[in-house]
């Protein structure tokens, strides 16, 4: 039975770390989620986001906006999603979350077994500026390493989802 690991960090370099280390123990980046909020300039309190050199329809994004993700996952884009404003997201979230953008974080998460009342949740923290990384495991030894290697590297808080 698949399981979604689902860890919460307080900065993109804990989370980037442990998207490598989850590369180097050879899990596919392809299974990997990252989920967070656009940066904000530091004077006007505005999103940086470029939105003229992306498609916000297919999460495409190009430019440095991305920092280290773009070479750690794949199908990594910008979305808008009402209530949060830009996120950064990638993986296979990035495409359920683009499919679920009128329903929020929340609703994109649904489809990887993850009660709305814990989508919701995370929906707050992403927005309180949190980084969330996820991975489907086919069964409990897998997501028990995945559970571990988040937690060695910085999670706050980590979550195995049935």
């Amino acid at each position: 039975m698949s399981q979604t690991v689902v860890g919460l960090f307080h900065s993109r370099e804990q989370a980037e770390e442990a998207v490598r280390e989850l590369r180097n123990r050879d899990f596919d980046a392809g299974d990997i989620s990252l989920v967070t909020r656009g940066e904000e300039s530091e004077n006007s309190g505005e999103q940086t986001m470029d939105y003229e050199e992306q498609n916000l329809a297919d999460g495409t994004l190009t430019g440095g906006v991305l920092g280290g993700m773009a070479g750690l996952l794949a199908g990594a884009g910008a979305l808008l999603v009402p209530g949060i404003g830009p996120i950064i997201a990638a993986g296979p979230l990035a495409g359920a979350l683009t499919g679920a953008v009128t329903g929020g974080i929340a609703g994109g998460l649904i489809d990887y077994g993850i009660p709305e009342d814990e989508g919701d949740r995370y929906e707050q923290e992403i927005r309180q500026g949190s980084v969330m990384v996820a991975l489907e495991a086919e069964d409990e030894n897998i997501a028990g390493e995945v559970e571990a290697v988040l937690q060695e590297n910085g999670a706050y808080e980590v979550k195995i989802h049935e």
